[in-house]
């Protein structure tokens, strides 16, 4: 298993860039696909980007694509989301989550405890 902490969450203003960073703890993160989810208020959590356990491949919500981008370092254990262009609706409290063999199912099994995003218009 891994823990994961998320950082980077803040208020910002429509247009700017953050940079979200989910740290993993234990020794086989490298092993782990990596994705991003977030939950707006009264709404669902929902898929916003994944990467898989080697960083080849990447894929997005449609929502984000080309404004967000997911990476990782494996040799520092964290997964990052880039995040520009920021828009009001991108508000939201964000989750990192691990998992084994789930690149394309997204069934992943631990979370973190997310950190919260606001933009304002």
């Amino acid at each position: 298993q891994v823990q994961l902490v998320e950082s980077g969450g803040g208020l910002v203003q429509a247009g700017d860039s953050l940079r979200l960073s989910c740290a993993a703890s234990g020794r086989t993160f490298s092993r782990y696909d990596m994705g991003w989810f977030r939950q707006a208020p009264g709404k669902e959590r929902e898929f916003v980007a994944a990467i898989i356990w080697s960083g080849s491949n990447t894929y997005y919500a449609d929502s984000v694509k080309g404004r967000f981008t997911i990476s990782r370092d494996n040799a520092k254990n964290t997964v990052y989301l880039q995040m520009n262009s920021l828009k009001p609706e991108d508000t939201a409290v964000y989750y990192c989550a691990a998992g084994l063999g789930v690149y394309l199912s997204s069934k992943y099994d631990q979370w973190g405890q997310g950190t919260r995003v606001t933009v304002s218009s």
